[in-house]
């Protein structure tokens, strides 16, 4: 695929994915040598060399490629003999690991199997999040998932999973049982479940694509106000439409102020938040994103917000990339209060390929700036309100997560307080931030 002459948008590069660009390195070599070498290396492991080798010197962020000769890298890796594909990709994490960006990173078949189905925010299986109970040492169903097979099945909260298509579950993992659930699409599965009080039964499911939630939400009375408290936990490909119904909801209860949490959310596909930064934002910049010529890239808020009420923001030293997206739009704008720790610190955006054999590869193309302009790389974005937990604190809420977003939850009460005094996080009538430029990537950072 010829794509030299004509320059694609990021939001098209992800989705042409992992095509090989013959003609960029035609601009090196010369179009006849490339052939015969292309030719040479079809359906070999040094075809998934080049392949990678070809998308780092095209879309890379940094031209010097961390002052390496990447040139010489390529003749390194061709003049190589790969007995496997095993071997291929150790010598790729090799010659990436060079370039000094742990985030321009190779992924085996497995683990971009993993990647994709995280961004996409769906799972085929059959819509339940479950534990091991501490108490019963039994696996457990927490949640069977709205319109998924397990709740039509009659599956519920509380009841213990005995046996998967008969094998005990006494002693096993979540990890494996998760295994063992997890199947294609239109299979079937056989689940023994034991409800408190009622006799062991057997329920037959059939696998579909289930959509996972990332969203939760619920409305608190917060003294005399009625908080919508929002916690999103992964930027996946479900997010936006999940954010929406959900401030839709609050909406329709009467919420006069917001809590959103981003607390340990790692981030996913910037698309998702800057659709969710225009749910809460009238106006103003979001976010711009800088290659390595020098072009920008910037997408602005829309006259799209779904509410005007005062917003407060939790973050914390997990929250990273398009959570900092997100949090930067909210708060160089004046739109919310944010409270917490200070964030993670990644402001630099990753194109996803699909290569040859089911591999995958993830390229920083770009740097990201919030729309005051800062760079908040390395650096974090800090909080309004700067609350760090203590040590106590993060250990009673990581062993009892039914305390994030109530009182005993220190941060979120800050937010609350902040809410009250009518300080913070009043929509301003008029927001001024020039507008950055015109265009969005889509693309997972």
């Amino acid at each position: 695929m010829n794509q030299s002459a004509k320059r694609y948008s990021p939001l098209q590069l992800f989705l042409i994915g992992g095509a090989i660009a013959t003609t960029a390195t035609a601009s090196v070599f010369g179009s006849a040598w490339t052939r015969c070498v292309l030719a040479a290396l079809e359906d070999s492991p040094k075809a998934l060399v080049d392949q990678v080798w070809q998308l780092v010197n095209r879309e890379y962020v940094d031209g010097s490629f961390n002052q390496q000769d990447w040139i010489a890298t390529r003749q390194t890796l061709l003049s190589k003999e790969y007995s496997s594909n095993e071997q291929a990709y150790l010598a790729i994490r090799e010659a990436l690991q060079k370039l000094g960006d742990p985030y321009t990173r190779f992924m085996d078949p497995q683990q971009y199997k993993a990647l994709t189905s995280q961004t996409s925010g769906e799972v085929s299986g059959i819509g339940i999040r479950m534990e091991l109970n501490e108490q019963t040492q039994r696996l457990t169903i927490l949640e069977a998932i709205e319109n998924s097979p397990a709740l039509k099945a009659g599956a519920r909260a509380g009841d213990q999973i005995l046996a998967i298509n008969g094998k005990s579950t006494e002693q096993m993992a979540v990890e494996e049982a998760s295994k063992l659930i997890r199947g294609q699409v239109g299979t079937s599965i056989k689940l023994q479940l034991k409800r408190p009080g009622q006799s062991a039964f057997d329920v037959q499911l059939t696998r579909a694509v289930i959509e996972v939630p990332t969203v939760r939400y619920t409305l608190k009375q917060e003294g005399n106000r009625r908080v919508g408290y929002i916690r999103l936990r992964e930027f996946s490909g479900h997010a936006s439409d999940q954010m929406r119904r959900a401030i839709r909801d609050l909406n329709g209860q009467k919420a006069d102020a917001f809590v959103l949490d981003l607390r340990g959310n790692g981030g996913g596909l910037l698309n998702s938040s800057i659709e969710i930064a225009r749910m809460w934002l009238d106006n103003g910049g979001i976010v711009r994103t800088v290659d390595r010529a020098g072009g920008s890239e910037v997408s602005e808020a829309n006259r799209t917000a779904l509410t005007q009420q005062p917003l407060a923001v939790l973050v914390d030293g997990n929250s990273a990339s398009a959570s900092e997206i997100l949090t930067g739009a909210l708060k160089d704008n004046n739109r919310a209060v944010v409270i917490g720790s200070k964030t993670f610190g990644k402001a630099l955006v990753q194109s996803v390929h699909p290569l040859a054999d089911g591999s995958g590869l993830a390229v920083t193309i770009a740097h990201y700036y919030t729309p005051k302009g800062t760079d908040i790389n390395k650096k974090g974005i800090t909080p309004d309100i700067k609350l760090d937990l203590t040590a106590a604190q993060e250990r009673q809420l990581a062993s009892n997560p039914n305390l994030f977003g109530t009182q005993q939850d220190p941060q979120y009460a800050r937010a609350i307080a902040a809410l009250a005094s009518n300080t913070f996080a009043q929509p301003p009538a008029s927001q001024t931030n020039q507008p950055l430029s015109s265009g969005a990537v889509n693309l997972r950072f």
